[in-house]
């Protein structure tokens, strides 16, 4: 783990309330985090993951909905053709989200 170096600077009362307003707008609650990303990059990127969460969320269900469908055909030995339509919706659910998602990342550039 390397160790860090401090660094000390002194602020104005209002460039502190403006670092704390920049820091607000991109959600980042963490000032020593913030100024090295600063200071380093010359910008912080605020990135909304709710699409991320929901594509992993139906990941979720659709994985949910396979372990009860292959329960179900051990303890059976069959499937129902409707549970596989079901399953086959949801996929195609989370590869739209995925696309959906690919393209927005690859705007951003």
């Amino acid at each position: 783990m390397s160790k860090r170096i401090r660094i000390y600077t002194k602020v104005t009362p209002e460039e502190l309330a403006r670092i704390k307003e920049k820091m607000s707008e991109v959600d980042v609650r963490n000032r020593s985090a913030y100024l090295r990303k600063m200071a380093l990059d010359g910008y912080c990127v605020n990135m909304d993951f709710s699409d991320i969460r929901e594509l992993v969320s139906l990941l979720r269900r659709c994985s949910n909905n396979l372990n009860q469908y292959a329960k179900k055909a051990n303890e059976t030995g069959s499937i129902y053709a409707e549970d596989i339509r079901d399953l086959q919706t949801r996929l195609d659910e989370i590869w739209e989200g995925a696309k959906e998602i690919i393209a927005r990342l690859a705007a951003i550039s």
